[in-house]
């Protein structure tokens, strides 16, 4: 995976002027292994319920980046330990979510990349509540299926299609 999400930057100043490549706000702390990661995003919506979260990286990821709209939230967990190992063995490239997670210790002993606002010892609710495959809104930041995702130590960018 040979990519900087800086030269991406620097050689796209059209797409960035124009939203086709977007810079998420740097406010995501890094976990697991993986500081780098890319892939085409699979987007989930929920709230303080991570059934969905499981149930998708449960499922083989083939590369793609799982991006999590948790709404902000800092109340409760959307992924932890055990959800690393899962993103880790089914071929997820990385795991993005705009809310916490949990067992930091653990999701650092797994050989994938995860990005989330920061940790929270108390788990989710397991209602089954949300929505998969739609766009969505991370701090701010429009993300549809299937969107590229390049993340790095100096960023994490969102692009139409892929770049590098």
């Amino acid at each position: 995976m040979s990519f900087a999400t800086t030269d991406i930057c620097d050689d796209n100043p059209g797409l960035l002027e124009d939203g086709r490549l977007a810079v998420l706000p740097p406010v995501f702390k890094h976990f697991g292994q993986n500081i780098k990661f890319s892939g085409p995003a699979v987007t989930l919506k929920v709230f303080e319920d991570n059934v969905l979260v499981r149930a998708t990286l449960e499922t083989p990821g083939n590369g793609s980046v799982l991006v999590v709209d948790g709404g902000g939230s800092l109340r409760r967990a959307l992924v932890g330990g055990q959800l690393a190992v899962l993103a880790q063995n089914n071929d997820w490239s990385g795991v993005i979510v705009n809310g916490c997670v949990r067992d930091a210790d653990e999701m650092n002993a797994c050989a994938v990349g995860i990005r989330a606002l920061a940790t929270h010892p108390q788990r989710s609710n397991r209602k089954g509540e949300g929505e998969r495959n739609l766009r969505v809104d991370i701090a701010g930041v429009p993300v549809s299926p299937g969107n590229w995702i390049y993340a790095d130590a100096d960023g994490i960018l969102v692009a139409e299609q892929q770049l590098a």
